[in-house]
Protein backbone atom coordinates (compact mmCIF):
# COMPACT_ATOMS: atom_id res chain seq x y z
CA UNK A 1 0.00 0.00 0.00
CA UNK A 2 1.08 3.44 -0.87
CA UNK A 3 1.12 5.96 1.66
CA UNK A 4 1.06 9.87 0.50
CA UNK A 5 2.79 12.85 2.80
CA UNK A 6 -0.04 14.65 4.75
CA UNK A 7 0.54 18.27 3.76
CA UNK A 8 2.37 20.55 6.24
CA UNK A 9 0.34 22.55 8.79
CA UNK A 10 0.80 26.27 9.44
CA UNK A 11 3.51 25.93 11.83
CA UNK A 12 5.47 24.19 9.59
CA UNK A 13 5.90 26.74 7.20
CA UNK A 14 6.09 29.81 10.06
CA UNK A 15 9.64 27.43 11.61
CA UNK A 16 10.78 26.73 7.92
CA UNK A 17 9.60 29.84 6.01
CA UNK A 18 11.75 29.15 2.92
CA UNK A 19 13.42 25.88 2.98
CA UNK A 20 9.92 24.18 3.35
CA UNK A 21 10.11 22.15 0.03
CA UNK A 22 13.18 20.74 1.87
CA UNK A 23 11.68 19.28 4.92
CA UNK A 24 8.41 18.82 2.58
CA UNK A 25 10.73 16.04 0.57
CA UNK A 26 11.80 14.47 4.07
CA UNK A 27 8.27 13.66 4.99
CA UNK A 28 7.91 12.52 1.60
CA UNK A 29 10.96 10.19 2.68
CA UNK A 30 9.49 9.10 5.72
CA UNK A 31 5.95 8.52 4.21
CA UNK A 32 7.67 6.65 1.70
CA UNK A 33 11.06 4.72 1.68
CA UNK A 34 10.63 5.30 5.08
CA UNK A 35 7.61 3.21 5.88
CA UNK A 36 8.31 0.55 3.00
CA UNK A 37 11.98 0.01 4.72
CA UNK A 38 10.43 -0.37 7.83
CA UNK A 39 12.04 2.64 9.82
CA UNK A 40 9.08 3.96 10.81
CA UNK A 41 4.83 2.25 11.02
CA UNK A 42 1.87 2.96 8.79
CA UNK A 43 0.08 4.51 11.30
CA UNK A 44 2.64 7.00 11.97
CA UNK A 45 1.95 8.28 8.17
CA UNK A 46 -0.75 10.53 9.68
CA UNK A 47 0.99 11.98 12.03
CA UNK A 48 4.50 12.96 10.30
CA UNK A 49 4.26 16.33 11.15
CA UNK A 50 2.93 16.89 14.61
CA UNK A 51 4.72 13.74 16.20
CA UNK A 52 7.71 13.59 14.59
CA UNK A 53 8.84 16.64 12.59
CA UNK A 54 7.65 19.59 14.76
CA UNK A 55 8.27 17.43 18.38
CA UNK A 56 12.27 17.16 16.84
CA UNK A 57 12.47 20.97 16.08
CA UNK A 58 11.12 21.91 19.73
CA UNK A 59 14.67 20.78 20.87
CA UNK A 60 16.03 24.15 18.66
CA UNK A 61 15.46 26.26 21.73
CA UNK A 62 17.77 24.57 24.25
CA UNK A 63 20.81 23.89 21.95
CA UNK A 64 23.52 26.32 21.26
CA UNK A 65 24.55 28.24 18.29
CA UNK A 66 27.25 26.48 16.28
CA UNK A 67 26.87 23.33 17.89
CA UNK A 68 28.22 20.42 17.08
CA UNK A 69 25.91 17.87 17.58
CA UNK A 70 24.94 13.74 17.64
CA UNK A 71 21.67 12.35 16.93
CA UNK A 72 22.63 8.66 18.46
CA UNK A 73 20.49 5.95 17.27
CA UNK A 74 19.08 8.45 14.32
CA UNK A 75 16.96 5.78 12.89
CA UNK A 76 15.03 7.59 10.12
CA UNK A 77 16.28 10.76 11.36
CA UNK A 78 14.82 12.10 14.26
CA UNK A 79 15.11 14.21 15.86
CA UNK A 80 18.73 15.41 13.63
CA UNK A 81 17.42 15.77 10.25
CA UNK A 82 14.74 18.43 11.46
CA UNK A 83 16.89 19.79 13.89
CA UNK A 84 19.29 20.09 11.31
CA UNK A 85 16.53 21.81 8.64
CA UNK A 86 15.51 23.80 11.12
CA UNK A 87 18.92 25.03 12.47
CA UNK A 88 21.99 25.53 9.64
CA UNK A 89 24.22 26.71 11.98
CA UNK A 90 24.72 23.62 13.84
CA UNK A 91 26.66 20.33 12.40
CA UNK A 92 25.13 17.17 12.99
CA UNK A 93 26.48 13.68 12.56
CA UNK A 94 23.70 10.94 12.66
CA UNK A 95 24.65 8.18 14.47
CA UNK A 96 22.83 4.73 13.46
CA UNK A 97 24.64 1.16 13.92
CA UNK A 98 22.20 -0.66 11.29
CA UNK A 99 23.04 -0.44 7.58
CA UNK A 100 19.59 -0.32 5.79
CA UNK A 101 18.81 2.67 8.46
CA UNK A 102 22.29 4.00 7.68
CA UNK A 103 21.34 3.31 3.93
CA UNK A 104 18.39 5.49 4.08
CA UNK A 105 20.02 8.43 5.97
CA UNK A 106 22.91 8.58 3.11
CA UNK A 107 19.99 8.37 0.36
CA UNK A 108 18.09 11.51 2.16
CA UNK A 109 20.73 13.23 2.94
CA UNK A 110 22.30 13.47 -0.73
CA UNK A 111 18.41 14.49 -2.14
CA UNK A 112 18.19 17.45 0.57
CA UNK A 113 21.54 18.91 -0.28
CA UNK A 114 22.65 18.93 4.36
CA UNK A 115 26.19 19.39 3.97
CA UNK A 116 26.17 20.16 7.52
CA UNK A 117 24.97 16.85 8.03
CA UNK A 118 26.93 13.24 8.32
CA UNK A 119 26.03 9.97 8.24
CA UNK A 120 28.24 8.00 10.75
CA UNK A 121 27.30 3.90 10.69
CA UNK A 122 28.37 3.59 14.34
CA UNK A 123 27.31 2.59 18.05
CA UNK A 124 27.07 4.98 20.20
CA UNK A 125 30.15 3.47 22.33
CA UNK A 126 32.36 3.21 19.38
CA UNK A 127 32.07 7.57 18.71
CA UNK A 128 34.92 9.79 19.41
CA UNK A 129 34.46 10.75 23.07
CA UNK A 130 34.66 13.91 24.49
CA UNK A 131 34.32 16.22 21.38
CA UNK A 132 30.41 16.87 21.06
CA UNK A 133 28.65 19.89 22.50
CA UNK A 134 25.44 18.15 22.62
CA UNK A 135 24.08 15.11 21.93
CA UNK A 136 20.29 14.50 21.20
CA UNK A 137 18.36 10.82 21.27
CA UNK A 138 14.79 10.09 20.83
CA UNK A 139 13.53 6.38 21.70
CA UNK A 140 16.59 4.91 22.12
CA UNK A 141 17.17 3.28 25.68
CA UNK A 142 15.76 4.32 29.03
CA UNK A 143 17.77 7.46 30.68
CA UNK A 144 20.46 6.00 32.76
CA UNK A 145 21.22 3.18 30.03
CA UNK A 146 21.05 5.97 27.86
CA UNK A 147 23.83 8.32 29.52
CA UNK A 148 26.21 5.50 29.83
CA UNK A 149 26.08 5.90 26.23
CA UNK A 150 26.23 8.93 25.83
CA UNK A 151 27.66 11.31 28.44
CA UNK A 152 31.53 10.08 27.50
CA UNK A 153 30.69 11.17 24.23
CA UNK A 154 30.42 14.98 25.86
CA UNK A 155 33.28 17.58 25.88
CA UNK A 156 33.11 19.47 29.81
CA UNK A 157 29.70 21.10 29.87
CA UNK A 158 28.35 19.36 26.58
CA UNK A 159 24.43 18.78 26.80
CA UNK A 160 22.86 15.27 26.60
CA UNK A 161 19.43 16.63 25.33
CA UNK A 162 17.05 13.31 25.65
CA UNK A 163 13.62 13.04 23.87
CA UNK A 164 10.66 11.65 26.39
CA UNK A 165 7.01 11.04 27.24
CA UNK A 166 4.76 12.16 30.19
CA UNK A 167 6.96 9.42 32.69
CA UNK A 168 9.57 11.66 32.39
CA UNK A 169 9.85 12.82 35.70
CA UNK A 170 10.08 9.39 37.08
CA UNK A 171 12.81 8.22 34.93
CA UNK A 172 15.08 10.74 35.85
CA UNK A 173 14.30 10.11 39.25
CA UNK A 174 14.91 6.39 38.80
CA UNK A 175 18.24 7.35 36.94
CA UNK A 176 19.66 10.23 39.26
CA UNK A 177 22.09 8.04 41.07
CA UNK A 178 23.46 7.19 37.91
CA UNK A 179 23.85 10.54 36.25
CA UNK A 180 26.01 11.47 39.44
CA UNK A 181 28.24 8.27 38.93
CA UNK A 182 28.80 9.06 35.66
CA UNK A 183 30.07 12.79 36.27
CA UNK A 184 26.70 14.58 35.68
CA UNK A 185 26.73 18.09 37.14
CA UNK A 186 22.80 19.10 36.40
CA UNK A 187 19.73 17.57 35.40
CA UNK A 188 16.52 18.48 34.75
CA UNK A 189 13.11 18.44 32.54
CA UNK A 190 12.22 20.51 30.34
CA UNK A 191 8.83 21.40 28.66
CA UNK A 192 9.31 22.95 25.34
CA UNK A 193 7.06 24.43 23.05
CA UNK A 194 5.93 21.96 19.94
CA UNK A 195 5.18 24.64 17.11
CA UNK A 196 1.57 24.31 16.26
CA UNK A 197 0.98 21.91 18.90
CA UNK A 198 -1.01 21.98 22.33
CA UNK A 199 0.94 19.45 24.00
CA UNK A 200 4.44 20.49 24.92
CA UNK A 201 7.69 18.64 24.27
CA UNK A 202 9.01 17.01 27.11
CA UNK A 203 12.89 16.13 27.07
CA UNK A 204 15.40 15.54 29.51
CA UNK A 205 18.59 18.32 29.58
CA UNK A 206 21.68 16.62 31.64
CA UNK A 207 25.14 18.75 31.52
CA UNK A 208 28.19 16.70 31.07
CA UNK A 209 30.95 17.64 33.79
CA UNK A 210 31.06 21.26 35.20
CA UNK A 211 27.85 23.78 34.66
CA UNK A 212 30.33 26.34 33.95
CA UNK A 213 31.98 24.56 31.22
CA UNK A 214 28.78 25.28 28.79
CA UNK A 215 29.12 28.33 26.94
Amino acid sequence: MKHHAPPAPDAAREVFGADLSRVERYVAWLAGPGVTRGLLGPREVPRLWDRHVLNSVALAAVVPAGALVLDVGSGAGLPGIPLALARPDLHVTLVEPLLRRATFLDEVCADLDLPQVDVLRARAEDCPRHEADVVVARAVAPLDRLARLTLPLLRDGGLLLALKGRSVQSEVDAAAHMLARLGASQWRVVELSTPGGDEPTRAVVVVAGSAEAQR
